[in-house]
This record gives C-alpha cells, sequence and structure tokens, in this order.
C-alpha cells in the first residue's frame, strides 16, 4: 500500500511539472501524424517559418519586459493609485495598458489594492486594461497585425479601462459596489507586495550583479514562455487555414456591421487562449476573411473575460463586483470594435 502511495504521488509531481502547451503541440503534431499524415509537414514547416518571421518581435519583447524587471520599473504601478479619485481612475487605466508586472497573478495584486484601502474605480480601470496591452504585447501585436492595428488595441485597453473605473465610479455614488472583496480573500503575493512596498527604479540596471541576473533569468522565462505559446498558436493557424472554410468565417464575422463585432466579442470569453496566442490566430481569421472590426472586439473580449480569467476575478470579489466586471468588458470589446471598424 506504501508502495502503491508512493508511486501515485510521484505520478501527480510528475504530471504537474508536465507543461501542459507542449503537450497540446506533441497530441495536435500525433494526431496529425495518424490521420492526416499529409499536413503534418506542412504544419512543422509553416511553425518554423512563423517563428524565424517573429523573432525579431519576439527577441524585442522578451527585452522590453526583462528590462522592466530588472529596472524596478514595474514598481511605477503604485503611482496609479495616488492622488484624487477622478485622477486615479485614468493614471490607473493608462498604467494598466503599459505596465507588465510578475506572473504570480491578478488576485494578490487587487487583493493587496482593496486591502489598502484603494478605492474600487480605479482598481477596477486597472483590473480591466493590464489583461490587454504591455509593452511585450505591442511589439508581438505589431509583428503579427501591424502597427495600426497595435496602437488600435492600445487605445482600446486604455478605453475599456476608463469606461469600467469611471462606470464604477457612478454606481459608488448611487450608493453600489460596497466592500467588494469576498470573505476570506488575502493579499498575499509578489505583485501585492510591489505595491505596498514598491522598490526603486534603477533605470542602469546593469551595474548591479542581482539585477543582471533578474534580467537574464526574466528573459530566458519570458523567451520560453512566449515561444511555446506562439508555436502552439501557429500550429493551430496552420490548421485553420486549411480546415476552416473561409466562406464560413466571411459569413459569420466578414462584415464591419454591429452583428459580426457582437458575435466575435461572444465568442471571444469562452474560445480564447493566451493573448500572446491569440495574436496569429486572429492574423489567420483575417486572412480568411474576418473583418478588423471584429478581430478587435474578439481580442478585447477574449483578455479580460476568457474562462481563465473571469473564474479569477469570481474567486476574489463578490458576485455584483463580478458581473459589472464581466458586463464592462464585453460593452468595451464592442464598443473597441466599433470604433476601429469605423475608423480602419
Amino acid at each position: 500500500m506504501a508502495v502503491l502511495q508512493l508511486m501515485l504521488g510521484n505520478g501527480v509531481r510528475r504530471l504537474r511539472r508536465t507543461d501542459g502547451v507542449v503537450v497540446a503541440i506533441l497530441i495536435v503534431l500525433a494526431v496529425l501524424a495518424i490521420r492526416v499524415p499529409d499536413q503534418l509537414p506542412e504544419t512543422i514547416a509553416f511553425v518554423f517559418n512563423a517563428l524565424i518571421s517573429i523573432s525579431p518581435f519576439l527577441t524585442a519583447s522578451v527585452f522590453v519586459a526583462a528590462y522592466a524587471k530588472a529596472s524596478g520599473a514595474d514598481n511605477l504601478i503604485a503611482d496609479a493609485f495616488q492622488g484624487s479619485g477622478m485622477l486615479m481612475v485614468g493614471l490607473a487605466a493608462l498604467m494598466g495598458a503599459v505596465s507588465p508586472f510578475c506572473s504570480c497573478g491578478v488576485i494578490p495584486l487587487i487583493a493587496a489594492l482593496l486591502a489598502m484601502g484603494v478605492p474600487l474605480a480605479p482598481v477596477m480601470a486597472f483590473w480591466l486594461a493590464s489583461p490587454l496591452m504591455d509593452p511585450p504585447m505591442f511589439v508581438l501585436t505589431v509583428g503579427v497585425l501591424g502597427l495600426d492595428f497595435a496602437i488600435g488595441k492600445s487605445l482600446a485597453a486604455v478605453g475599456v479601462g476608463l469606461l469600467g473605473g469611471y462606470g464604477v465610479w457612478l454606481l459608488q455614488r448611487a450608493g453600489m459596489l460596497g466592500n467588494p472583496l469576498r470573505d476570506g480573500v488575502g493579499n498575499g503575493g509578489c505583485a501585492g507586495a510591489r505595491v505596498r512596498n514598491p522598490g526603486p527604479t534603477v533605470w542602469r540596471f546593469w551595474g548591479e550583479a542581482s539585477r543582471r541576473r533578474v534580467f537574464l533569468d526574466d528573459g530566458m522565462k519570458n523567451f520560453i514562455f512566449l515561444g511555446k505559446w506562439l508555436a502552439l498558436a501557429f500550429v493551430l493557424e496552420s490548421l485553420m487555414l486549411r480546415f476552416l472554410p473561409a466562406d464560413w468565417v466571411v459569413q459569420l464575422v466578414g462584415q464591419d456591421g454591429w452583428r459580426s463585432i457582437v458575435v466575435a466579442a461572444v465568442v471571444g470569453v469562452p474560445t480564447y487562449m493566451n493573448g500572446y496566442a491569440a495574436l496569429p490566430l486572429v492574423g489567420a481569421l483575417i486572412d480568411q476573411g474576418m473583418a478588423a472590426g471584429a478581430g478587435m472586439a474578439f481580442l478585447i473580449a477574449g483578455g479580460v473575460s476568457s474562462v481563465p480569467a473571469a473564474m479569477a476575478v469570481f474567486a476574489l470579489a463578490r458576485l455584483p463586483v463580478f458581473i459589472t466586471y464581466l458586463g464592462f468588458a464585453l460593452v468595451g470589446s464592442i464598443g473597441a470594435g466599433l470604433a476601429y471598424a469605423m475608423l480602419a
């Protein structure tokens, strides 16, 4: 019995160490080898060529993220939550759209802000904007979808944050959305610690050995993380180009009218995987006939309210706050899609 328990324990630990993204890629390639063997070399070649073409942007995005981490520039996030309420909302939306922060999760960060007494309105502005854009995401968006789309998505991130922040401010003035956190939610984690105790920013970080080590470690971690997600996205993109009928895409989301934008926003919530992986997929859909406004709505809606993100918010916030979060995310994504369709 003890031996069996030890074997099961070792198996569980190995399973936890298994990289789900790499496993997914291997499974897709194995299925292709068995069911559609002629597609396998085409998919491998497609992924290889796509990764080569995106490598300059991938390298630049990794450098930007590692520099922010090593220099302490991500500590500047704390400045967005100081000042008057109306000003805090605007700064929080802007900081959420431009500031990368550590990957230990949004729950301890938001919990720390609220536990510190930061009003819900600027927290909501940051909460909505932060999953949508940061410097590495901007660089990769330029590489995959072009500069115009990257600028549009950046403006949409700030706009959605402002919509949610000022919307919550109005709701709270009407006596709603008090006590936003669920009972028992903590405020630990490195993200929360950065806000409670922001460290100094050292722009010329390379003079300190510890910061150089942070730069190298964080750069390698981000390179592996982004590389595997982009590889999975390019695998799926190759299959979409092969098997997804272009006329079906055009019929569903191929017009810049409000219907296709609403459909894209609603579909983006359950099907969104990862902000970086979604870029090549939207690029493939646009090549297949998806309207640019619908693509923007898909990225905004999925980035804010995908199933994993929604579950995280639900675990942290009380139900009225959770519903408000989803409502502003959906309205903001549709508005971003319509605005981009008119301006594109």
